[in-house]
């Protein structure tokens, strides 16, 4: 295999550019993945001597992020992604494997780093990559002769520690997105293969921002650090929340469409919502003086905003004045908001917790049913 051997300080590895049908011989998949057909791709076992693989095989199986159906789903949108792409490249980011063993490699006379890599006898272990490759399986079983043109970019790491292999694999998955969140946020209604839901979220975030009836217009920062102007919550941190409600209601929303239209009508909820709760806070609301309009709270607020809407969004009519009235105790506990002292007030073990516990708060002095979140 021809391959560019690449030196940074003390390490070296290696860089190749594997046929897809060569580089799924040659890998082991260590969770189960399923494809929209039933088709199925079965988990390896790990030798009992391989702790790297054991290591991230009991990561697999616990973490959320790769549960069973999440992974179909993940899958399934590769794929998708993998038959309906011209143009753009199907995986234009590298796979990284791992191999114990220590390959040999033969390099080119002329310095350039190029030369030819031995292929290890076992299989490779995948560091980071599962999905892409378990798409690209089920693609080569339906598209073959597609396939056989697709060449896949590797970073193969060989003959290190298991403390090597296991650190970076915790790193490259714990590690966010390289993509800025928000950034990824408007992205997932321009993409043909992201989630009905999420795009029906991403939506409903764009209306906040730009509707000229929106009490968070132009309040919601996009930019991250770079924003130069006084923002009062990021749009990933608000994505999250409105995805999170859309998710809890999609059995509910998917039967009555999930186009822009449908998302609008989502929208005016929170709207409307957001106007009543703007109201009732008074001067607490956009103050630098309280922490009303603040991350913590407004996330809070819009938990509750989704409860509310659950169990009283019809009639439209009148709907601002009848939250109004519904949310009129908040103004009481107004002081409680005071910036100094919020979080004695408040105590938590961190952010989701001070989340949590305020919108138990507000719901219990609105009198709103909380509903059950997984």
């Amino acid at each position: 295999m021809i391959a560019t051997q690449i030196r940074q300080k003390d390490a070296a590895f290696y860089f190749a550019s594997y046929p897809s049908e060569a580089l799924l011989s040659k890998v082991r998949f260590i969770s189960r993945f399923y494809d929209e057909e039933g088709g199925v791709i079965k988990a390896e076992a790990a030798p009992a001597e391989d702790e790297v693989a054991q290591f991230i095989g009991k990561i697999e199986r616990s973490d959320k992020a790769f549960q069973r159906e999440l992974s179909r789903n993940k899958v399934a949108a590769i794929r998708n992604f993998y038959e309906t792409a011209t143009a753009q490249p199907l995986i234009p980011g590298t796979v990284l494997l791992f191999t114990p063993q220590k390959l040999h490699f033969e390099a080119w006379t002329d310095g350039s780093g190029v030369g030819r890599l031995q292929e290890p006898t076992e299989k490779f272990l995948i560091i980071d990559g599962q999905h892409r490759l378990a798409a690209l399986e089920f693609y080569q079983r339906t598209h073959p002769e597609a396939a056989k043109n697709i060449f896949v970019p590797c970073v193969i790491f060989d003959c290190q520690s298991e403390d090597f292999a296991t650190e970076m694999f915790v790193i490259i998955n714990s590690t966010p997105t390289r993509i800025n969140k928000s950034h990824l946020v408007d992205l997932y209604e321009r993409v043909s293969w992201a989630e009905p839901d999420r795009r029906f979220a991403a939506h409903i975030v764009d209306l906040l921002y730009r509707e000229g009836d929106s009490p968070l217009q132009y309040r919601i920062n996009r930019l991250g650090g770079r924003s130069k102007q006084e923002k009062w919550l990021l749009q990933a941190e608000l994505f999250n929340e409105i995805h999170r409600w859309v998710k809890s209601a999609w059995t509910v929303i998917e039967p009555g469409g999930t186009d822009k239209r449908a998302a609008t009508k989502y929208y005016e909820q929170l709207r409307d919502f957001l106007k009543a709760s703007a109201d009732v806070w008074g001067e607490g609301w956009g103050s630098s003086a309280y922490q009303v309009t603040k991350p913590e709270t407004l996330k809070a607020m819009i938990r509750a905003g989704a409860d509310l809407a659950a169990q009283d969004a019809v009639p439209v009519d009148n709907r601002v004045a009848r939250w109004r009235e519904r949310l009129a105790p908040w103004t009481e506990h107004l002081p409680a908001f005071v910036k100094a002292g919020f979080y004695e007030r408040f105590p938590a073990k961190g952010h989701a917790e001070r989340v949590g516990r305020i919108y138990r708060e507000l719901s219990r002095w609105a009198g709103i049913a909380t509903r059950k979140r997984s």
